[in-house]
């Protein structure tokens, strides 16, 4: 089981891993995860975007993220602080709204300035030792007061260190794909309409698909597909559904449709990859 993921009844969750309980496994994080790199390398995987890390890299995964370790060193260990959507709110409510979506689309990033190793790992080590001290009735408070001490650290060098346009995005177009990346990311299970994504950003589809193409090269429904084909990918390594239950969750109109989708995209069936994973 992903050591990231924590329990329904638990509030946060802290701890040291390898992080390799299953190599190329892809999983949906349901909770938020302050992950940092002590040693060693790895590839990963968030969110479709491909990550080289190394010592002193952090990683942030908002709830809902994709991620997955593609291959690591065999001296890879991170310390990692999970914790629960309800926290998620708490933490952030403070906090521009520019930062947030700057760290969700940054999500792994390496520290370089040793003020801000040296916080980073005192908050880990902090919650670490606070997530084994049971008794303690403060502990979920501490864990939140560590963990807005990192965010707020972070959003001050973030201030000092990247101007606003790399914040906020640069242009309009760079900031419509931003939000037309999250409205995917939250939507593609259920809608897979370029005009569904357009309407919700108030443009034409004519001009979103001018925007996809300006920022990445690709098309609207290319984007849009890529993740749904990865969130399929996770519903059939992580859970029991059935093909038919998946498809009905993807809402596709039957088993056969959904079966010609996926192997259009990855080159097998989904009961072939299932096997294979």
């Amino acid at each position: 089981m992903n050591p990231l993921l924590i329990a329904e009844e638990e509030v946060f969750k802290a701890g040291k891993d390898k992080l390799l309980y299953s190599p190329g496994r892809l999983d949906k994080i349901t909770n938020g995860s302050l992950i940092y790199c002590v040693s060693g390398e790895a590839e990963v995987m968030i969110n479709l975007k491909q990550y080289q890390v190394i010592p002193h890299t952090c990683m942030v995964l908002f709830p809902g993220s994709i991620f997955s370790v593609s291959s690591a060193s065999e001296d890879f260990l991170v310390l990692y602080f999970s914790f629960s959507k309800e926290m998620v709110k708490k933490i952030f409510f403070r906090l521009e709204p520019s930062f947030i979506h700057f760290l969700k689309e940054t999500a792994c990033f390496t520290s370089v300035h040793p003020d801000s190793i040296k916080v980073t790992l005192w908050v880990l080590e902090t919650g670490l030792a606070i997530y084994d001290e049971k008794e303690n009735v403060f502990r979920d408070r501490i864990a939140q007061h560590l963990l807005q001490i990192f965010f707020l650290n972070a959003f001050d060098k973030a201030q000092r260190l990247f101007t606003k346009a790399q914040l906020e995005g640069a242009d309009r177009k760079s900031q419509l794909f931003k939000k037309f990346i999250r409205l995917v990311h939250t939507h593609c299970v259920e809608q897979r309409d370029v005009s569904f994504y357009a309407e919700k950003l108030c443009i034409s589809s004519r001009y979103l698909s001018e925007v996809t193409r300006s920022v990445t090269k690709h098309s609207t429904k290319k984007l849009i597909d890529e993740f749904l084909v990865l969130e399929i990918k996770v519903l059939l390594q992580t859970t029991n559904l059935s093909l038919k239950e998946i498809a009905e969750r993807c809402r596709f109109p039957d088993q056969s449709f959904f079966g010609r989708y996926f192997k259009k995209h990855t080159g097998m069936s989904p009961k072939e990859f299932r096997e294979k994973m």
